[in-house]
């Protein structure tokens, strides 16, 4: 390998930093893609460029391109005080954070929902702002009947009690609520929904396909590439077996199990 190759990795790496870049828009990135997965010297050389600025390839495919996550202290690492400045969050107090992390985990669990839908490189999921909405205020009534009954029986629910903050808190918010200018109010959970939700489509993990349902948008490669990490999450598990998210048909478009009228 000589210094050409070491740029050509670096390039790769770049490339994979640009959320919204694809191969299939990009001859010189499609070449790269194809080096890396068709050359393992190559290969070698730009995960350890990728190691060195702190960062994982998680893959690399003609479809996602180069997909990376941020180990932990590297200065790519998404901080959430960053994701609060540039999703606009007003207050950055821990419940806060956690009411986030809710919403992102409830769009990952509704954009693939089944083991089948991850190893499917083809499967295109389909989520909205009042989906993601209905599925966290369900699976909080649900924490909520949990936490009462563990109370009655003298067994308070004290692992966690920022989530059991985070969750009664969002219950406790509005829905939706309109600003004079008619936008959704941002205090209202639909407006944290919503905010999230470009945040994601902002990171290239998501396409807005159109504003109903308050914004519904289809999910990615790169993002299916993400979340097949967080799958192995427990938290990620323990949303699913809830039972509050279920398949709506075939082509991908998911709906929650639970009525939307809220």
């Amino acid at each position: 390998m000589n210094t050409a190759d070491v740029e050509a990795a670096a390039r790769l790496v770049s490339y994979g930093m640009r959320p919204k870049q694809l191969p299939g828009r990009d001859v010189v990135y499609a070449d790269l893609v194809r080096r890396y997965r068709e050359d393992s010297a190559f290969k070698q050389l730009a995960n350890s460029v990728a190691a060195g600025l702190g960062l994982l390839v998680l893959d690399v495919s003609t479809q996602a391109g180069a997909v990376l996550a941020a180990t932990d202290e590297s200065v790519f690492e998404i901080k959430m005080d960053s994701y609060a400045r540039q999703s606009k969050i007003r207050e950055r107090r821990d419940t806060e954070k956690v009411l986030h992390g809710l919403v992102h985990l409830a769009t990952a669990a509704l954009g693939y929902p089944r083991p089948d839908d991850l190893a499917n490189d083809t499967y295109i999921g389909r989520v909205s702002v009042e989906q993601v909405d209905s599925v966290v205020r369900e699976a909080c009534r649900i924490l909520d009947e949990r936490a009462a009954k563990a109370e009655r029986n003298n067994d308070p629910l004290s692992d966690a009690p920022e989530l059991e903050q985070a969750w009664r808190a969002y219950a406790r918010r509005p829905a939706a609520a309109a600003t004079k200018d008619g936008r959704l109010a941002s205090d209202t959970t639909r407006g944290m929904v919503s905010r999230a939700l470009r945040f994601l489509a902002d990171q290239g993990f998501l396409v807005q396909v159109s504003g109903e349902q308050g914004g519904t948008y289809r999910t990615t490669p790169r993002y299916q590439v993400q979340v097949r990490e967080l799958a192995a999450d427990s938290a990620f598990e323990e949303l699913l077996e809830l039972g509050v998210v279920a398949v709506g048909d075939s082509a991908g478009t998911l709906r929650p199990s639970i009525s939307d009228t809220l």
